[in-house]
């Protein structure tokens, strides 16, 4: 392939085809649990069987994700290695939530049909999602172009997830829900989302063009052994996982639920209110998503951490003194500027971890002579899900700690009585204002503290494993470049 004939043309290309893939994970990964939790009545032994299955998915798919990228390696067609798993992931992974989200189904029938959608949608997905992220080491070489291509994509990746966070709570909770109730709004929206999906990755489909020339090789036979050995004699690929699961875990336990069930507690029960929350925390990260190659160019990986440590602290205080203010609009405001903050920091993390992985590719080849590009790149996805994992546990065991329960249980009720007719929109709307006015400061404080004191922890100890054990800075990773060029 020609880079330079097609560099524009792939900058454009394959960051859309993520804007709608980062839409469906946004609705299962964000607001699967508060979809329950607020359209179902749950006993405690029911929550526990969906936290069990959600963390059994979650690292049945993160083992399942090296072995999706030796199979994506192996693969020879005409439309390449990566393409054909793109397709097929995106389409099934549409019918798999346009189920989950519109089933009718309760009590221990709808446990059960839970459990075998998540578990195909852990298979659906990971499919689409490896081949994707596999796709960036065969579009450049360049250290400076895959800066480029990796945050263009996120860029665009924030704003698929910037749409779905933003409209979710919009058309699910509240006056404003479609349909008139918080189940039916989710039914719509995962229409809406799993058409999005497939649309916009049609420009990835049909306008990327990737370095082919590894399929010119003999695939090498599916093996376990190469998948371990790849993974596990590469040092600073293993470090660098460990980094980015922990950074990961703290930068989503806001928005993986316990954010939304804190706003609809303290603030009250409208959509819009955690949208204005999101939409707001998430806006100064599109700066490091425009920006990211001129500022780590100008500043380095290491300084940036510092800079963009010290921000998110600053943002975590801010959201814990917000409490002192009560539920006034002035605490909303603190707690939200404060979120944007930590966003910004967390959010460069991010970018920074990418990185690094796809960087242990030249490593890899520099110390045993193969790219494995599409096993590496599979280990990022493999860490979102184990991390994701890790979050159910942390908001479940958190809801149940703190009896969260016993309040969407009656929010459930009253959206299902709407649902059916029983009672009006007003009505309903009435009632939740009430039921809410009985949770305590006790259990309000207790999901804050939670949610940031966590996120804080979680990043300090990213930042300090990096510094002290992740090697390949840019003036390494460019001599590594440099020696495989006198190589060939």
């Amino acid at each position: 392939m020609d880079e330079k004939k097609y560099y524009k043309q792939n900058l454009w290309c394959f960051p859309l085809g993520t804007v709608g893939r980062d839409m469906v994970y946004v609705l299962v990964s964000n607001f699967l649990l508060t979809y329950i939790m607020f359209t179902r009545e749950l006993t405690n032994a029911q929550l526990g069987a969906i936290t069990a299955i959600m963390v059994a998915a979650r690292i049945f798919d993160a083992l399942n994700d090296p072995i999706m990228g030796n199979i994506i390696e192996r693969t020879r067609s005409k439309y390449g290695k990566f393409k054909p798993w793109l397709v097929a992931g995106a389409i099934s992974t549409t019918a798999v939530i346009v189920f989950l989200f519109n089933t009718k189904l309760t009590g221990w029938s709808f446990i059960t049909a839970f459990g075998i959608s998540y578990f195909a949608f852990s298979i659906t997905y990971t499919m689409n999602d490896i081949a994707y992220w596999g796709m960036i080491p065969a579009l450049s070489r360049d250290g400076g172009a895959r800066d480029t291509f990796t945050s263009r994509a996120t860029l665009f990746a924030g704003i698929g997830n910037a749409l779905a966070s933003v409209a979710i709570p919009i058309f699910t909770a509240g006056a404003m829900a479609l349909g008139g109730s918080t189940a039916s709004g989710y039914g719509y929206m995962s229409i809406i989302i799993g058409i999005l999906a497939p649309a916009f990755l049609l420009f990835t489909v049909f306008g990327v063009r990737e370095n082919r020339d590894d399929m010119k090789l003999p695939p090498t036979p599916l093996s376990f052994k190469r998948i371990l050995s790849t993974i596990t004699g590469n040092d600073q690929l293993l470090w660098i996982s460990l980094i980015f699961l922990i950074q990961e875990t703290g930068s989503m336990i806001i928005a993986a639920g316990l954010g939304s069930t804190y706003i609809y507690f303290l603030y009250g029960y409208r959509g819009g209110l955690y949208s204005t929350f999101t939409l707001v925390g998430m806006s100064a990260t599109a700066f490091l998503m425009i920006f990211y190659p001129m500022i780590v160019k100008k500043l380095g990986r290491m300084k940036l951490m510092t800079v963009l440590l010290g921000l998110s602290m600053v943002g975590y205080v801010m959201m814990i003194a917000s409490r002192g203010l009560g539920n006034s609009t002035a605490g909303f405001w603190v707690l939200t500027i404060g979120y944007m903050l930590g966003s910004f920091g967390q959010y460069g993390y991010y970018l920074i971890m990418m990185i690094s992985i796809l960087n242990t590719v030249e490593y890899n080849e520099y110390k045993f002579g193969t790219r494995d590009e599409a096993i590496i790149a599979s280990l990022r996805p493999f860490l979102t899900k184990m991390s994701s994992a890790i979050l159910v546990m942390i908001t479940s065991l958190t809801y149940m700690a703190f009896g969260v329960t016993d309040y969407t249980n009656q929010i459930s009720a009253f959206e299902n009585q709407a649902a059916s007719g029983a009672i009006t929109e007003e009505a309903k709307l009435d009632a939740i204002d009430q039921v809410l006015t009985t949770v305590q400061s006790s259990q309000t404080d207790g999901l804050l503290f939670v949610m940031v004191i966590l996120s804080a922890i979680m990043m300090i100890a990213s930042y300090l494993i990096y510094k002290a054990k992740y090697t390949l800075d840019e003036a390494t990773y460019d001599h590594i470049c440099e020696e495989l060029e006198k190589r060939k």
